[in-house]
């Protein structure tokens, strides 16, 4: 499913704030949420393809692919921090 710009930022935005959440008890505000999450939802799309798993269309799809991409990308920075 296409999405628009606004349906883009609107599911960077949750999935930002959702695995902010799940990584490190909170979000970072709404542009580096909207950011995080735009960044893991080409991560968990580039995943879900790799490992041939189909995840659905729909806005609550892509916000779990989203979430899934964006909470992989906060993990690997929090490695990367630590080195």
């Amino acid at each position: 499913m296409s999405h628009g710009i606004i349906a883009w930022l609107v599911i960077g935005a949750i999935a930002g704030w959702l695995a902010g959440i799940l990584v490190k008890g909170g979000g970072f505000g709404l542009l580096v949420d909207i950011l995080v999450g735009i960044v893991g939802a080409f991560i968990g799309g580039w995943l879900a393809g790799l490992f041939g798993i189909g995840v659905g269309g729909g806005m609550a799809a892509s916000i779990v692919t989203a979430t899934i991409g964006a909470v992989v990308l906060l993990l690997l920075l929090r490695i990367i921090k630590r080195a």
